[in-house]
């Protein structure tokens, strides 16, 4: 956004509060309408448009409503101290005040104020990404409460502002090294999901990431296997699709970046099914190599009555989703710790592909959307510092090993290593992250 915010935004305020507290002098002469009607109407129309440097709408139109709201806390206040300023002039120095005409004014001035601020809200609401679901019930839910709506209207002001400058400089780094295609790599990149996932066409698993890879020049690909299957299964269809691909494109070999349970399936698929030849690296991400020690407890505790009719149901209404044979129970069990132990020492590190790991700490419950909420505190019981699921010891696999973080008490959740919930965190950048990552394959000649 240009540095001449500030000049923009008194500019427009001055318009629109002599606008909005114009009653008395209509009053007398209609011909300030000539005025009155377009501040009114351009105001509500292109405020903060013309300062969003992006070429999205979306990000235009989410400016508006930021810059439209700010305008309408402005406004009110001139309205009060002008109204204020009014009444006691009138009070004490008019002989015969006309209170009718005063409140008329008040009620025209919040008339026009109202008209910003549901503009504003409707064009924040229906664009941002950043304010989430929660934010935006607590915004309804407050705006009766006084002093209390002002607090929570200026909370979300705030965060669609940080949302538009963070995408704008997003785009405008894009933009500087398009020409370098810095995620260019030499061979093409398959992206394959964890557990009770699909890769959806109108959902995408790994969120933003894949469009901010391509954007920055690479070829992405994704697994396409069954949201939930055994170890063995999982990798026989990963290896299916890394064969057609292969096929289809004749490029040799592929580089996989394989969240959570997929990470496991890969390491199968090369160990025992023979995808090493096709594989250039392995990257897994939040994979528990070691297994989930609260995995194994809750499915000693949990009736085995109550696992197969969870199982039945999950079952069944992914066939319906398209999944030819899932099966939730070989998966989870599976992934209990005993088994992932004896796999991970079973399925040595390859030769002849670069592999690394990584993973990620979340420092406390409610840093985590659903589910990672609740299985964080079960998960530390069990296996310590966590992500929401995996816990620290899982993570390291393979030559390099990253373990992310943030400052404060947020940390980085299973969940967020995907971009699943699109939040932006403050710290980590986990589109520019991805970037770094594949960038660095692409400087390793991969």
């Amino acid at each position: 956004m240009k540095k001449s915010w500030f000049i923009g935004y008194l500019v427009a305020l001055y318009a629109f509060s002599l606008a909005a507290n114009s009653f008395l002098l209509l009053r007398n002469n209609l011909v300030f309408l000539a005025y009155v009607i377009p501040a009114v109407l351009l105001v509500n129309i292109f405020a903060g448009v013309h300062r969003v440097e992006s070429k999205k709408l979306r990000l235009r139109i989410c400016y508006h409503g930021v810059e439209s709201l700010a305008i309408f806390g402005g406004a009110t206040l001139v309205s009060i101290a002008y109204h204020s300023i009014l009444a006691l002039y009138t009070g004490f120095f008019v002989q015969q005040p006309d209170w009718q005409a005063f409140f008329v004014s008040i009620a025209f001035a919040a008339a026009m104020e109202m008209i910003l601020f549901w503009n504003g809200v409707l064009s924040m609401y229906c664009t941002s990404v950043q304010l989430g679901i929660k934010l935006r019930i607590i915004g309804i839910l407050c705006g009766m409460i006084p002093v209390v709506n002002l607090i929570v209207l200026c909370i979300l002001i705030q965060k669609a502002y940080d949302e538009v400058r963070f995408e704008t400089e997003k785009e405008a780094l894009n933009a500087s090294r398009a020409a370098e295609r810095v995620c260019q790599t030499k061979y093409p990149i398959l992206l394959v999901h964890g557990v009770c996932y699909r890769d959806n066409r109108y959902w995408n698993y790994w969120g933003r990431i894949p469009e901010e890879l391509q954007r920055n020049g690479a070829t992405i690909f994704y697994g396409n296997h069954q949201s939930a299957a055994s170890f063995e299964e999982s990798a026989w269809e990963i290896k299916r699709r890394v064969l057609g691909i292969i096929r289809d494109t004749g490029c040799e070999k592929v580089n996989i970046i394989a969240h959570s349970k997929g990470g496991m399936d890969c390491r199968y698929a090369i160990h025992f099914l023979g995808l090493g030849e096709y594989v250039a690296s392995l990257t897994t991400v939040s994979t528990p190599h070691r297994g989930c020690f609260f995995a194994d407890y809750l499915l000693t505790k949990i009736p085995k009555w109550f696992q197969k009719w969870v199982a039945h149901n999950y079952n069944r209404t992914l066939m319906r989703l398209g999944d030819p044979a899932p099966s939730f129970l070989a998966a989870v069990y599976d992934l209990r710790a005993e088994n992932c132990i004896r796999m991970d020492k079973e399925m040595v590190t390859p030769q002849g592909i670069y592999c690394q790991s990584v993973g990620s700490r979340q420092k406390r419950a409610r840093s985590g959307k659903f589910p990672m909420n609740l299985s964080f505190y079960l998960a530390k019981r069990f296996d310590g510092p966590n992500d929401g699921i995996v816990s620290e010891r899982s993570f390291r696999w393979g030559e390099n090993y990253y373990l992310l973080g943030v400052p404060g008490r947020r940390g980085i959740s299973h969940c967020d290593m995907i971009d699943l919930n699109r939040e932006n965190i403050k710290g980590f950048d986990v589109r520019e992250f991805y970037v770094w990552l594949v960038h660095d394959l692409k400087k390793r000649g991969y």
